[in-house]
C-alpha cells in the first residue's frame, strides 16, 4: 500500500506532499489541480512499462509541464506588498515523483537534456532514482541508485555497480532488476505493474462494451470496457456472484443480470428489469446503466490490483446511483487501495460515511495546488535524494 505520494514541479503542484489511506478520496473545486494530481501518478505509473518519458512528450514535453510560476513563494508575496516575480533558482530545473511504501519508496527526477544536434533534443531526461527502504529517504536506507547513466545497488556495506550505460530515457526498472543482484527494483517495478486505472469507459453508441464481444475468462476488465461481458461471467464463475447481484440490486431493485452465448463463442448481456417483458441487451441500455456495469465488473475483480484508480467515475450516472457506487468502492477497498477522484457531493458525502476514507481537498493559492488544513508540520515526513 500506498503511504505517502509526492510531487514536485508538475504543473499546477509546486511542492505537494500527501499521506495516503487504504481508501482515499480527491476531491475539491474546479481549477484546483485533481487531473494533475492524478496525471502525476499515472506518470508514476509509467516508470514500471517504459514510458515516462513518452508520456511527458505526449502532455507537451517537460517545458509545458513543469510548475510554471516562481520556485518560492515569499511572506511578502502572499502578503500582497511585493508583486508575484521570479526568484533565484537555488538548483536545476527536475520534475520530481515519488511515493513511499510499506516496504520500499521511491523517487524520479526528470530534466532536459543538453543542447544536442538529435531530433529528440526536447525530450526530458532521467537525471536520478532512488529506491530506499522505510518511508523516508536517508542516505543510510538507500538501496538502489541511479545517477544519471550510472545504477548501483547496495551489497552489504559496499555498493555493485548494475548498469553503467543505462540510456537516459529508459527507467531502471527497464534495465536492471533480479531476484540475485536487486530483488527491490524486480518487486517494487511488479507492484507498480498492477496498479490498475479506470478513466475513460465508452458508453457511446459505438461502444464495443454494446456490441457482443468474443468471451474469454477476463479477471480484469480492459481499461475502454471492450470485454464487459467476459468480466462479468468471470465473476460469477471465479469471483463473487452473491456480490455482483447484490450490486445491481442496490442500484435497480428488481433487475438482474444474464450472460448469453452467441454462435462462435461470443457473449452479449441480458439485462432484466422489474416490469419488462424481455431483457434489454447492452445496445440499449442507458449510458448510466452501461457505466454503472462497467465500474461494477472493474470493483468486482477476482484479481485485486495493489491499487486502482477511478477517475470521475459519477459520470454519466444519475444522482440516485452514486450511494450504491460509493458502498461497492467500500467494499472493493478492503481488497486493494483505492483511490477516488471526484466532485459529486453525494458520492464525498455517501464514501465519507465510511470511517476509513480519507478525504484529501484540493485548493489553489497564488496558482499552486495544496491540500486544504495542511501547514508544514502536517505533511509526511519527506526528503528528495540528493
Amino acid at each position: 500500500m500506498l503511504k505517502t505520494l509526492a510531487v514536485a514541479n508538475y504543473r499546477s503542484i509546486n511542492k505537494l506532499v500527501i499521506p495516503l489511506e487504504r481508501l482515499n478520496l480527491i476531491t475539491g473545486p474546479n481549477g484546483s489541480g485533481k487531473s494533475n494530481l492524478y496525471r502525476a501518478l499515472r506518470l508514476l505509473a509509467e516508470t514500471a512499462q517504459g514510458g515516462v518519458v513518452n508520456g511527458l512528450a505526449r502532455e507537451g514535453g517537460l517545458d509545458s509541464t513543469f510548475w510554471a510560476g516562481p520556485e518560492n513563494i515569499t511572506r511578502r508575496m502572499r502578503n500582497g506588498e511585493v508583486p508575484v516575480e521570479a526568484t533565484v533558482r537555488h538548483g536545476p530545473k527536475r520534475l520530481r515523483l515519488g511515493f513511499a511504501g510499506e516496504d520500499f519508496s521511491y523517487s524520479i527526477a526528470l530534466g532536459l537534456s543538453e543542447p544536442t544536434q538529435s531530433f529528440f533534443s526536447l525530450d526530458p531526461e532521467i537525471k536520478k532514482e532512488c529506491i530506499w527502504s522505510g518511508p523516508f529517504y536517508r542516505p543510510a536506507s538507500l538501496l538502489v541508485d541511479r545517477d544519471g547513466p550510472m545504477i548501483r545497488a547496495r551489497e552489504g556495506r559496499s555498493w555493485e555497480v548494475l548498469a553503467q550505460h543505462t540510456p537516459n530515457f529508459d527507467s531502471l526498472f527497464d534495465q536492471v532488476g533480479s531476484f540475485r543482484t536487486s530483488p527491490e527494483v524486480l518487486q517494487l517495478r511488479e507492484f507498480i505493474r498492477r496498479w490498475r486505472f479506470y478513466d475513460h469507459f465508452r458508453s457511446d453508441a459505438d461502444a464495443p462494451a454494446r456490441q457482443p464481444q468474443l468471451g474469454t475468462r477476463t479477471p480484469v476488465l480492459h481499461h475502454d470496457g471492450r470485454d464487459l461481458a467476459a468480466a462479468l461471467q468471470t465473476i460469477r464463475e471465479i469471483g463473487d456472484p452473491e456480490a455482483l447481484q447484490a450490486a445491481i440490486s442496490d442500484a435497480f431493485p428488481g433487475a438482474r443480470l444474464n450472460i448469453a452465448p452467441l454462435q462462435g463463442g461470443r457473449f452479449a448481456i441480458e439485462f432484466y428489469q422489474e416490469g419488462l417483458l424481455r431483457p434489454l441487451s447492452a445496445a440499449e441500455l442507458s449510458d448510466g446503466t452501461l457505466r454503472y456495469l462497467l465500474l461494477v465488473a472493474a470493483l468486482l475483480t477476482p484479481r485485486p490490483p495493489t491499487l486502482m484508480v477511478l477517475n470521475e467515475p459519477e459520470t454519466s450516472l444519475h444522482p440516485d446511483l452514486l450511494p450504491a457506487l460509493a458502498r461497492l468502492i467500500i467494499r472493493a477497498s478492503e481488497q486493494c487501495q483505492v483511490w477516488v477522484v471526484s466532485h459529486a457531493r453525494r458520492l464525498i458525502s455517501a464514501l465519507q460515511q465510511d470511517p476509513e476514507c480519507n478525504c484529501i481537498v484540493l485548493e489553489k493559492n497564488f496558482g499552486q495546488t495544496g491540500m486544504v488544513g495542511q501547514r508544514m508540520l502536517d505533511e509526511p515526513a519527506w526528503y528528495w535524494p540528493d
